[in-house]
């Protein structure tokens, strides 16, 4: 069985061997030394192990230049999210090209960085291409606005992956994934992008998914989030009641989605569906307002850009859906493709009802969320 190609053709392995990691270790004390924030740690992760295929680093400028502007990279391949590495100016002056930079997450060596470009971009110009607004309220704004002015470029060597203290079992490279898939001899793989738990509607979408194709990969987004998302590790044992109780054993998998949430909405929704063909996705559920945040974006506009790009240009196919619901009427889950009724029949809970409804000890409602994972949401909102 032949699974989906990496996005170029080649899935990127950044990680060096022992001898290697070992020479770099020696060399890292004399070398200048940069602190990744949460968001170039992840990014890092992701580009050593590969699911940022084509990716060996942080973009030069003429990369992120194409991305910004026309979504693509130099080279013409699709692409949409600038991956940056960010120090202020003054610390950049101190750094020559061509040399060696030590990276860490903390106290713990990551590996190194060679130096192939810096420049100081167009931050409000990244904004507004790339996350549609400069609304300052936006946290994609915010995060442009905290880092330094100056992007520095260049592979990384990778001398070990960021450490996690939970769920390493879930953790799966897209190596790891890929052979996941080959054993359970899925041809086609649909993937569902979360950083929510997951709720009868999404659930609904999911099942709907999974009658076209061999397998569902469940990859909830764990890297940085806004600081009012529901924690991770609420999530995750959300997902594991859920999976536990209401899914087919052999046709779901659940694993780790290391990025970090840029709140992108369309642009992030097609980075996603890129990333996930690295781990071996064929397919990528879009829902209402992928990615997004706040009223940034339209409710479909994550469905729109996929016709900015030519046909089969992203390999990985997109399955989209519409807003899903419990109809009282219906007596079901439906989407309002297929429901006739109106809003006073269909169930919906906003977020803020949600925890409110939580914080009182009151049950939400079984058409809405599962028994399960109501009860874990629930002794959450208790602590």
């Amino acid at each position: 069985m032949r699974l989906i190609n990496p996005h170029g053709g080649r899935l990127i392995d950044r990680l060096v061997s022992p001898e290697e990691a070992r020479a770099l270790e020696q060399k890292a004390p004399g070398l200048p030394r940069i602190q990744l924030n949460p968001r170039e740690t992840a990014d890092f992760e992701m580009i050593a192990t590969g699911a940022m295929s084509p990716l060996e680093g942080y973009m030069v400028r003429a990369d992120y230049d194409a991305v910004v502007e026309k979504m693509h990279l130099a080279t013409g391949l699709a692409w949409t999210i600038p991956i940056t590495l960010a120090v202020p100016a003054a610390r950049a002056e101190t750094l020559k090209l061509g040399t060696e930079i030590a990276l860490y997450d903390g106290e713990t060596l990551l590996g190194v960085l060679e130096l192939q470009d810096k420049y100081q971009p167009d931050k409000m110009r990244e904004a507004e291409k790339v996350l549609r607004t400069t609304d300052e309220a936006h946290p994609g704004v915010q995060y442009l606005q905290s880092i330094g002015e100056v992007y520095l470029g260049g592979p990384i060597a990778a001398i070990r992956k960021p450490h996690h203290d939970d769920f390493n079992e879930y953790r799966l490279d897209p190596k790891e994934t890929r052979v996941l898939f080959k054993a359970k001899n899925w041809a086609t793989v649909t993937a569902f992008q979360t950083r929510n738990p997951i709720h009868r509607a999404h659930e609904y979408l999911q099942k709907c998914a999974l009658e076209a194709v061999d397998g569902l990969l469940v990859h909830p987004l764990m890297g940085a989030t806004k600081a009012d998302d529901i924690p991770g590790p609420v999530r995750m044992e959300c997902y594991r009641v859920l999976l536990e109780n209401y899914y087919p054993k052999d046709r779901v998998a659940l694993s780790i989605f290391p990025a970090a949430m840029r709140y992108a909405g369309p642009r992030e929704a097609i980075w996603h569906a890129i990333v996930r063909k690295n781990y071996g996705c064929t397919h990528l559920i879009i829902g209402r307002d992928h990615a997004g945040v706040g009223k940034y974006y339209g409710t479909y506009d994550a469905h729109h850009i996929f016709k900015e790009f030519e046909p089969g240009e992203l390999e990985i196919t997109p399955m989209f859906y519409d807003h899903a619901f419990f109809c009282k009427r219906c007596g079901n889950l439906a989407s309002i493709k297929t429901c006739p009724h109106g809003q006073e029949d269909r169930l919906f809970l906003s977020g803020t009802k949600v925890r409110e409804m939580l914080a009182a000890g009151e049950d939400l409602p079984v058409e809405f969320t599962r028994p399960e994972v109501a009860e874990v949401l629930r002794a959450h909102t208790r602590k």
